[in-house]
């Protein structure tokens, strides 16, 4: 009995089995046209180059997150093709599970969508595992489906980052570049990528905020129409570690959304106090006994000083005027008796 056994489906030691074809009469089968219509061609890859930038995004959120986060997050992984996704992590694990996570996944970057109250949204932007990351907060959410932009590109192209100059004034602008750039840019010759360049992920620096968009490129002239999803990015922490470790810089601009509801509420609750502190100042006013004005103020009003003079009385009565008549009337009776005669 030889050493090498043949293997259950006729391969050998060496090679793989074939397909034996029947032929009969000893002749070679024939291909008709119709068989070669069939057979599936598989076309050549468009471009010859080789994937080197390994880099794989891990977007996912924590429990409690609303529909338009969740929105968000599909529109995420569906304009950037090296992003995997992973179930919502529980509200009692710590941030730093999330490395061993990433590890587990195989990934070296994360967008990690924090909610907080079911109405504070932040988003974590971290290189795992060594750091830095960033802590923003998340507002004027608006997803693909609510804008309904007349703008598309192609899914799975690779975009264009463009970025505000200001990014590269201050420091801590640049190490948010620098992250942005490894973490939504497109690897080149990505397997799930196509070699198409058709939209632009803008960064626009704006009171403080960092304000994302997304636009199509529909012209050579470089004329663009938007795409979605927006939103807005309030910066609050940079942290030298992966979710955590000493902070590099802190927002001063930064109001946190406890603190803006408790100011608006305070608004809120003194209009009201002052509404009826004056409610109560009209009821004292119609309770207070209201005083008996003996004298008008308003009589010596029209008073004017003038000179006394003396009272004359008339003792006798006065001449009676004598009445003239009317010339012109007795001139035409005169004429009317003429007349008549």
């Amino acid at each position: 009995m030889s050493a090498l056994k043949r293997k259950r489906g006729g391969k050998g030691p060496g090679g793989k089995s074939k397909k034996v074809k029947l032929v009969e009469n000893g002749n070679e089968p024939k291909t008709t046209e119709t068989e070669q219509n069939k057979e599936i061609s598989v076309p050549a890859p468009v471009s010859m180059g080789k994937w080197k930038n390994k880099e794989r995004v891990l977007v996912f959120s924590s429990r409690g997150i609303n529909f338009r986060t969740r929105h968000l997050m599909q529109d995420l992984r569906t304009m950037m093709p090296h992003t995997k996704a992973d179930t919502k992590m529980d509200r009692k694990d710590k941030l730093f599970v999330i490395n061993e996570v990433c590890e587990i996944k195989n990934c070296n970057k994360c967008l990690f969508f924090e909610a907080k109250k079911k109405q504070d949204l932040y988003m974590w932007v971290a290189n795992v595992p060594h750091g830095p990351s960033a802590k923003f907060l998340v507002q004027n959410v608006h997803t693909l489906a609510e804008l309904k932009m007349t703008g598309n590109c192609l899914k799975g192209s690779r975009p264009l980052l463009s970025f505000d100059p200001q990014f590269d004034k201050e420091p801590h602008y640049a190490l948010l570049k620098e992250l942005f750039i490894q973490t939504f840019s497109t690897p080149q010759y990505h397997p799930r990528s196509q070699p198409f360049v058709d939209h632009v992920f803008t960064f626009t620096i704006t009171d403080n905020r960092i304000w994302f968009r997304n636009y199509q490129i529909i012209e050579e002239d470089a004329s663009m129409v938007e795409i979605g999803p927006r939103f807005v990015l309030n910066l609050i922490k940079i942290f030298q570690g992966s979710f955590g470790g000493p902070t590099l810089f802190e927002n001063p601009h930064f109001e946190s959304p406890n603190t803006r509801r408790r100011v608006i509420r305070l608004a809120t609750a003194s209009k009201l106090r002052e509404k009826q502190m004056v409610k109560e100042l009209q009821k004292l006013k119609r309770t207070e006994n209201k005083e008996v004005v003996t004298r008008d103020v308003t009589d010596d009003v029209f008073a004017t000083p003038a000179e006394e003079r003396p009272v004359h009385i008339e003792l006798e009565a006065p001449a009676a005027k004598v009445v003239k008549k009317n010339k012109h009337k007795a001139f035409k009776r005169q004429r009317m008796q003429k007349n008549a005669y």
